[in-house]
């Protein structure tokens, strides 16, 4: 049993196929075979199921893929930390996020650390999906994931950074252009341009609308907040977004931003394999982000009940 083997292992039992981690690692089906045969003669078990489409790890399998991956990302973390030793304040920073994120967030943070970390590399990374950052933590393929928070994942932490009030986003000539402030229940007769279906951020607005018993009707889809907003401007429908960092001002421009304080707040931030494990560069990141992130844009919606809306924590 090598540790290749157990690589290998743990991504037949994440793509579900061996020819797809193959073509990965640029060998044959038949190498890949041979390091899972190579851990079924040591463990005597089965540890592959194949299907019409692929193949799923047995009960024994899963228990190994588990322990396989733990042991796997904390190896490779400790010789990250190690490099990081020998380079001292050099090192790779690899984060997941989005250009959504990093206009909206991470601009200034991303200017202050290269300032402050001019020997440190930054590698941002496209993530389709939140399981999919989780996936990459805790494999070791990434540093830091930038996601809107929801329940525990086992092996994550997750930390928050800020908490984004609600906005409807009009045209400026739409008859609600020119209320002050709009209840969740105003949005029943109101069809919205659709947040991402399968997005931690629809989830929680559709859970938040819910406590209200308000289902939303839709009739446009889109990919990301910014082309939400990009069509509530050129008058193609009507968005409920959080109101994100640089978001123009209420009450002036083409877009208008109708406040939805009834709404909860979305919360957004870190999420990490283990903070007091993280890379010296990394942690100094995630810190600079956390210092540098700027306040949501409906200054009338700065804070409820006397809590900020903006939650800074260490």
């Amino acid at each position: 049993m090598t540790l290749d083997d157990l690589r290998v292992f743990v991504a037949v039992c994440r793509a579900g196929s061996l020819s797809a981690v193959a073509r990965e690692l640029g060998c044959t089906q038949s190498a890949v075979s041979q390091h899972v045969k190579r851990l079924e003669r040591e463990t005597r078990v089965a540890l592959l199921e194949r299907q019409p489409r692929g193949v799923v790890p047995t009960r024994a399998g899963r228990i190994l893929e588990a322990a396989a991956a733990e042991g796997i990302s904390g190896l490779d973390l400790a010789v990250r930390q190690l490099r990081d030793l020998l380079d001292g304040h050099s090192g790779h920073v690899r984060v997941a996020t989005g250009a959504t994120t990093v206009r909206h967030f991470m601009s200034d943070a991303v200017v202050t650390f290269r300032r402050r970390h001019p020997q440190v590399n930054l590698e941002f990374r496209t993530v389709s999906s939140g399981r999919g950052s989780f996936d990459a933590l805790t494999d070791g393929t990434l540093d830091l994931a930038w996601i809107t928070l929801g329940p525990p994942v086992r092996g994550i932490e997750q930390r928050a950074v800020v908490e984004l009030p609600w906005v409807l986003a009009v045209p400026a000539d739409d008859p609600l252009a020119t209320r002050t402030r709009l209840d969740p229940a105003d949005l029943a007769d109101v069809r919205l341009i659709r947040l991402p279906p399968n997005s931690a951020s629809a989830a929680h607005l559709e859970d938040a609308c819910a406590q209200w018993g308000v289902r939303l009707g839709h009739d446009t889809s889109v990919a990301d907040w910014d082309t939400a907003l990009l069509l509530a401007e050129l008058g193609a429908g009507r968005a409920v977004v959080p109101a994100v960092p640089g978001l123009p001002v209420p009450g002036e421009g083409a877009l208008r931003l109708v406040p939805l304080p009834g709404l909860r707040p979305l919360p957004v931030g870190w999420a990490v394999r283990r903070w007091d494990a993280l890379s010296p560069p990394a942690r100094a990141f995630a810190d600079t982000v956390v210092e540098r992130c700027g306040t949501p844009a409906v200054p009338e919606m700065a804070g409820q009940r006397g809590k900020p809306a903006v939650l800074f924590l260490p």
